[in-house]
């Protein structure tokens, strides 16, 4: 695939969280072709700092321009590197387990360019580089507020608009076949579609009654851990691995990093769409009147909604992502 080549970060739509902050972005880069030593003396390289072991297969750049930066071999096997056994998993897995660079949240996305072109050039491998890599980038854009007037609405836009989403801009196909980024189920839609939610400790019980998983496209879990700890460990008990974090963890978007003119700001534009929608709440309360119709049809089918939600986004589309 060859992209249009896009290095300009467009900004959120709200700028500002409610104490007057600039909301930053976490951003985690996940890529083959290079062990995690070369991609830590990279960032070191680029930015300044210095580089400290994490385990076996993990190090972390602290000092440097952009903050700390951790690089790792992303499988839970690291973190039981001490064992033989578990050396010798990671060690064999390399061909199809990613290393992941993780930045700690920016108010300014714009050097990770630099990141991407040196990466690019000391040989990483993208998503589309090897039948088996599933290799995706991470966004955490800080919440506006913890709370349901700022978190409900960007949650229902993801939603509504999912499907169309990945029609009309697909992730690569071994990400589909992997579990880490599956669809939202219809229960869940069906559950908040129309719906108000005056706490976000409602919307929370929904989501975990709907999907309480952490493998979507939007991960919401960490922000509702940070909502509430005591009311999330009480309703999942069994997500004792989710860290609480006053952020959005949108795991859709692709690294393509070894295609030309792909670029970290291109996939940004996938979450601007999402924001978007939520901003509009005429074009919200639109798509969320045409699920409940859509919801009730009989025989209805994906590709059904599909057309319905473009109906409702297409000018959108295409002004952000350049896609319908």
């Amino acid at each position: 695939m060859t992209f249009a080549r896009t290095d300009s970060f467009l900004p959120l739509p709200t700028l500002l969280t409610v104490a007057g902050t600039p909301r930053r972005t976490g951003v985690e880069i996940e890529f083959g072709g290079l062990p995690e030593s070369a991609a830590a003396r990279i960032v070191r390289d680029l930015f300044g700092g210095k580089i400290a072991a994490k385990g076996s297969h993990g190090f972390v750049v602290e000092g440097g321009e952009i903050g700390k930066v951790e690089v790792y071999l992303d499988t839970a096997l690291r973190k039981k590197s001490d064992s033989r056994i578990s050396e010798l998993g990671l060690d064999l897995s390399r061909a199809v387990v990613p290393v992941e660079v993780v930045t700690a949240p920016l108010d300014d996305l714009s050097p990770l360019t630099r990141v991407i072109q040196a990466l690019r050039e000391a040989g990483a491998e993208g998503s589309g580089d090897g039948v088996f890599y599933g290799f995706g980038v991470h966004f955490n854009p800080e919440v506006v507020a913890l709370d349901a007037e700022h978190v409900v609405p960007i949650a229902k836009a993801y939603a509504l608009t999912e499907n169309f989403l990945r029609a009309v801009w697909p992730i690569d196909a071994a990400r589909n076949l992997l579990p880490f980024t599956d669809d939202y189920p219809k229960a869940y839609l069906d559950a908040i579609a129309g719906r108000a939610f005056p706490t976000l400790g409602d919307f929370m019980r929904t989501y975990l009654d709907t999907t309480p998983s952490r493998n979507r496209g939007l991960d919401l879990l960490p922000l509702l851990r940070a909502h509430d700890e005591a009311a999330f460990t009480r309703l999942a008990p069994g997500m004792r691995s989710v860290s609480a974090r006053p952020a959005f963890h949108f795991r859709l978007p692709d690294c393509r990093i070894d295609e030309p003119g792909w670029s970290l700001a291109q996939e940004w534009r996938r979450w601007i769409f999402v924001e978007r929608v939520a901003a509009d709440p005429a074009r919200l309360a639109a798509l969320e009147a045409d699920w409940c119709d859509y919801s009730r049809t009989l025989f209805a089918t994906r590709s059904d909604w599909i057309d319905r939600s473009r109906a409702h986004v297409a000018d959108l589309a295409q002004e952000v992502l350049g896609r319908v």
